[in-house]
């Protein structure tokens, strides 16, 4: 039973990784291609060879990242690099795939396409992380930096990422390596949006005398309570912190029913960016992506 939920949960999870490498792929070739726009990583290095010499940007895309799996393999292990030549082949194949779609770009400005170019190719990268995946390229290098040097992965990639950026500056001009960093912008900014989840909740934490009256009016408009036990630093005394998140709309109903009960209480509102269990989102293929990875590691 538990090897079938396994292979379920493998199975949902590439299915996100093609559909996410599907997108990004969709968007390169709809808005970034037909602009002369460039992306990150090792496709950004792809699509300035191909604006010189027409070579398929997806057969450059894998065969860049051959040696990076390489190495990979020999320095972070079989399990990282399995999956990150899965996501990397289905990656180059849909780059290829999608390249009819040059033909029907959307928009023919060049600040419309960075826009949407990075919006869309940040969903179908967030999609792709959040299933645990990979496409290869400089995160490869992040990862190995960040490994044997300590590196942060992040400046690592975008320190790579900006040497793209000069040369598509050299070679094509300083205007469309702008437009190319604002796409970059929007990208990282959606991917870790939908990494996160689109699904924001409140989380507050209510110190008051009344905590068992707050925790009742709270749970008559249907939201659940937990109680924290805390102490007083100063008085010792101990009393029930009441913690509930809620969706935005509620924080107002919230605030009415504490002050109506006790106008002195001491609240903290916090922003929680994923919000899992019982009526909110359930963990669905993220979960069996956590599943698999544990599952591997543990061979």
């Amino acid at each position: 039973m538990i090897q079938l939920r396994l292979l379920e949960h493998r199975l949902l999870r590439y299915v996100g990784i093609t559909v996410g490498c599907l997108i990004a792929s969709c968007s390169i070739n709809l808005f970034l291609v037909p602009s002369h726009l460039l992306t990150g990583g090792a496709t950004g290095i792809a699509m300035i060879v191909y604006y010189l010499t027409h070579l398929p940007i997806g057969v450059q895309t894998f065969a860049y990242n051959i040696p990076l799996l390489m190495a990979a393999w020999r320095l972070l292990g079989k399990g990282y690099t399995c999956d990150v030549v899965i996501g990397t082949a289905i990656f180059s194949f849909c780059l290829d795939f999608t390249k009819p779609l040059n033909a029907y770009a959307p928009v023919n400005d060049y600040m419309l396409a960075a826009i949407f170019g990075g919006v869309f190719n940040g969903i179908g990268y967030g999609i792709v992380f959040r299933m645990n995946g990979s496409t290869g390229g400089f995160d490869i290098v992040g990862a190995i930096a960040k490994k044997f040097y300590s590196f942060n992965m992040g400046g690592v990639i975008f320190g790579f990422n900006c040497l793209v950026m000069l040369a598509a500056a050299f070679m094509f001009g300083v205007a469309p390596a702008m437009f190319t960093l604002i796409c970059m912008f929007m990208n990282a900014m959606v991917t870790d949006k939908v990494i996160a989840g689109f699904n924001s909740r409140k989380a507050l934490l209510i110190v008051s005398n009344q905590a068992e009256s707050i925790a009742e009016g709270i749970m008559e408009v249907g939201r659940g309570v937990t109680f924290l036990h805390g102490q007083g630093a100063f008085t010792r005394r101990e009393r029930n912190v009441v913690f509930v998140v809620v969706t935005l709309t509620q924080v107002a109903k919230m605030k009415m029913i504490i002050n109506a009960i006790d106008p002195d209480a001491f609240v903290i509102i916090m922003s929680a960016s994923e919000v899992m269990g019982h009526g909110f989102s359930s963990p669905g293929v993220k979960t069996g992506a956590v599943i698999h990875r544990y599952s591997n590691n543990g061979r």
